[in-house]
């Protein structure tokens, strides 16, 4: 599978980007999916729900299905996170996985970048961003830098990248 992945600070703008590429690759006719890496103690489940009830009480993996759509949720119960490559291994193939976060991680990037975050762009020491989506001018980078709203072109220079 083809991957790419949507990187930045807190607060940069990467769901809303991730959000609107989506849209934008399957309106031009790709299949997607999305990865998103939380670096906090996040739950998908809601309290009192009977798949949350049956994780509570100690199921290693629960599956949820309805008429509509179906949902793995896997416990991990203090065993070590899975690593990327692992977990898109689960995944359906399709034409494209945007990735949002793995910031670390081998597979090609655009930052979002807003400078309301105060902070330096990422890319400054991270060689897998191949370009960057801004609220400001970057005039000194030396990667293509792209309006943050500009999600067509975007799109169109990730789907260029990956060969779509």
């Amino acid at each position: 599978m083809r991957l790419y992945g949507v990187s930045g600070w807190k607060n940069a703008g990467k769901t809303g980007l991730m959000e609107r590429l989506v849209a934008e690759i399957a309106a031009r006719g790709h299949s997607v999916s999305t990865v998103k890496h939380a670096h906090h103690d996040t739950d998908v489940d809601q309290p009192g729900r009977d798949s949350f009830r049956h994780r509570e009480a100690g199921a290693r993996e629960v599956l949820l299905a309805s008429p509509n759509r179906w949902a793995l949720m896997h416990e991990l119960r203090g065993a070590a996170e899975p690593a990327l490559d692992e977990l898109l291994a689960r995944m359906s193939p399709v034409d494209l996985v945007l990735i949002e976060g793995y910031k670390r991680a081998p597979h090609p990037k655009v930052e979002a970048y807003r400078q309301e975050t105060g902070k330096l762009p990422l890319s400054d020491g991270n060689d897998t961003i191949r370009a960057i989506a801004s609220d400001c001018p970057l005039p000194d980078a030396t990667l293509p830098v792209f309006d943050l709203d500009d999600t067509a072109a975007i799109a169109g220079f990730i789907l260029k990248e990956v060969g779509l």
